[in-house]
């Protein structure tokens, strides 16, 4: 199915908001469903949804369902989670670095929207 590591890796947080929740829920974080949503801000709640249950799906991320009214759901990175929230480190300290670069080239200002 995959070519390559790179191919698999990009499989799972491929896209604008999965890297988003993995960062949310770095350091062994637990949010509830609106503790995550407040943490991203623009993701909607149909999206962030829709992205919980693929990482859910591919083992990255832990719903745990307390059986209580009203009912709450947490989630927290599973320990492959967690592992990939560290192969992001150097990802985000490069994004970091380059930030000014990268916006200036795109002709950007800094919310990342279009001059």
């Amino acid at each position: 199915m995959y070519v390559c590591g790179l191919d698999a890796a990009v499989d799972v947080v491929g896209g604008k908001w999965k890297p988003m929740i993995l960062w949310a829920l770095y350091a062994g974080r637990t949010l509830r469903f609106g503790e995550l949503r407040r943490h991203i801000a623009g993701i909607s709640e149909k999206v962030l949804i829709q992205q919980l249950r693929e990482l859910e799906s591919d083992g990255i991320v832990h719903r745990e369902v307390y059986r209580e009214v009203p009912p709450k759901v947490e989630y927290s990175l599973t320990p492959l989670g967690a592992s990939l929230n560290e192969a992001l480190i150097p990802l985000g300290e490069w994004g970091d670095a380059h930030m000014e670069q990268l916006v200036a080239g795109r002709g950007c200002n800094k919310e990342g929207t279009a001059a």
